[in-house]
């Protein structure tokens, strides 16, 4: 083990994209137990699942639960909304407009979820990939979201009440640029090949989606390849070429 790794586990909401794939090699390098929860909340496509899972064998931890809430039919959002066409990054709304792609309230509704596990496993910490730096404007986002949050799990739980339980929050890549989490998963061994960004799903990467635009502008700003783009277009180089 590491030395100086905390001793309490700690929960990592693991949706198999970059952020949270670079916030899951933080938590293992500070934690002697980490668990893992995957989150189906009736997102349009499943495909960061495989990620997800692959990503947890990858970093060894304890436990990974992948959890069914099929809440997309209350949810209105255009990354919950199959019907709805995801707007392609450039073309979103008037300026300071929160996105189509924002999910109400999902960040509450996912750590809700973790704040249980957590206090059910004794750990102390919940790590979650957010950003609010190269981010889509979401609200929940934000630094003072998650202080109120760490408020509430104080007053919520019965561990807070009896043992003056303290949850933290943990957002590591809250204040960093896309290129700067790139350069921070280099350094933790993030398999970058194993992570999906893309908002549509499908067998390879849009390309259009905030997701992607944003992915591609943090491997280019860091000036290293994105191993999925790298593959996406060698595909396109091998069905161009003549057999």
């Amino acid at each position: 083990m590491t030395a100086g790794r905390r001793l309490r586990p700690a929960v990592v909401l693991l949706s198999g994209g970059m952020d949270s794939a670079t916030a899951l090699a933080v938590a293992a390098a500070s934690h002697r137990s980490v668990h893992c929860l995957t989150v189906l909340y009736g997102q349009r496509h499943a495909r960061e699942v495989r990620s997800a899972r692959n990503l947890a064998r990858f970093f060894h931890v304890d436990r990974h639960h992948v959890v069914r809430l099929p809440l997309g039919p209350l949810l209105r959002s255009a990354l919950t909304n199959r019907s709805r066409p995801l707007p392609h990054a450039g073309r979103a709304a008037r300026r300071g407009a929160i996105p189509a792609t924002y999910v109400p309230a999902r960040n509450t509704i996912l750590l809700s979820v973790a704040l249980g596990y957590a206090e059910s496993v004794g750990a102390d910490s919940v790590y979650i990939g957010a950003n609010a730096i190269d981010y889509s404007g979401y609200p929940d986002c934000r630094p003072e979201y998650f202080r109120a949050f760490e408020h509430l799990a104080r007053l919520a739980t019965r561990a807070g009440v009896e043992q003056r339980w303290t949850l933290r929050v943990e957002a590591p890549l809250l204040r960093l640029s896309k290129a700067d989490i790139v350069r921070l998963g280099e350094r933790l061994g993030v398999p970058w090949a194993m992570t999906w960004s893309c908002y549509a799903g499908g067998v390879r990467p849009c390309g259009r989606c905030d997701s992607c635009v944003l992915r591609a502008k943090g491997f280019a700003e860091a000036g290293r390849p994105d191993p999925l783009q790298v593959r996406r277009r060698y595909i396109r180089s091998s069905r161009a070429s003549p057999r």
